[in-house]
């Protein structure tokens, strides 16, 4: 998938082509596009659908069911507490915009890295 590419700089905003995901990046967080499959048979990650990272999941898009799937899941496969995660945009819709609050732990910038490298793995690693 090589090495990320930078597209934009817009304010305090930067944006980035991680392996056809794009990428936000604020102050201390980073915002990706999902699109949900729900119902799916299993949760997976399926790879990337127009700059957004596709996802099966099994849970109903019912009562809030899928979302909260959607967040568990991102949260436990990128190592991450789930409330570092939130759905600000596409709440009922397939198309969702997540944002990752860094944790704090280390450097912003530190932190983001080591957050889009994780997200890398979960569609660069083989089925």
């Amino acid at each position: 998938m090589g090495e990320p590419k930078h597209n934009k700089h817009s304010g305090s905003q930067l944006q980035t082509n991680l392996g056809g995901l794009h990428i936000r990046e604020d102050k201390d967080s980073i915002s990706f596009h999902v699109f949900v499959l729900p119902k799916s048979s299993k949760n997976m990650v399926v790879g990337v659908h127009d700059g957004a990272l596709k996802l099966k999941l099994t849970a109903p898009p019912v009562d809030n069911a899928a979302n909260t799937l959607c967040i568990a899941f991102l949260a436990k496969s990128l190592g991450l507490s789930k409330s570092s995660l939130d759905i600000v945009s596409g709440h009922t819709n397939r198309n969702k915009q997540i944002r990752i609050s860094c944790p704090g732990n280390k450097s912003p910038e530190q932190e983001k890295a080591d957050i889009k490298a994780k997200i890398l793995t979960l569609f660069a690693a083989p089925a």
